[in-house]
């Protein structure tokens, strides 16, 4: 038995599911990146998109647990919800949004043409992922 990959009804659901998570993911991201941008430091770039990674996974967590939370969960269910997302869409995520960020600047930079360009790499790359999990196993965070 095939996998469906027409179900309209779950790609809506899984878009939606990936735009909260590249929010949640982008705001500790690129909120990561500016600081040092706009900082002098001594870390490598690689460092600081590790640390830009992190944090969008930290920052992800957050949003989801209040989303959920406002959504009458307890905090304790909430919190659970949001570490039990999928962390392969998050880390796909992440570094698709990183590495669009490199290949375009030649750096953990920010330009206000890149931001868009590694925003979409971040949706597109687990897209695909979140549906298929979504369909075959009925799993998603909202």
């Amino acid at each position: 038995m095939g996998m469906n990959w027409n179900n309209k009804t779950n790609w809506i659901k899984s878009a939606h599911n990936t735009k909260w998570c590249l929010l949640g993911c982008a705001i500790g991201d690129f909120g990561t990146i500016a600081y040092f941008q706009f900082n002098e430091h001594n870390l490598s770039t690689l460092s600081v998109m590790l640390f830009a990674m992190f944090n969008g996974l930290l920052t992800s967590i957050m949003l989801e647990t209040i989303i959920l939370y406002r959504a009458h969960f307890t905090l304790k269910a909430a919190l659970k919800t949001a570490f039990g997302m999928s962390f392969i869409s998050m880390l796909a995520m992440e570094a698709a949004m990183n590495l669009t960020d490199y290949a375009l600047t030649g750096g953990a930079i920010l330009t206000w043409w890149v931001i868009p360009l590694a925003l979409l790499a971040g949706f597109l790359t687990p897209w695909p992922y979140n549906y298929w999990r979504l369909e075959r196993h009925g799993k998603c965070c909202h």
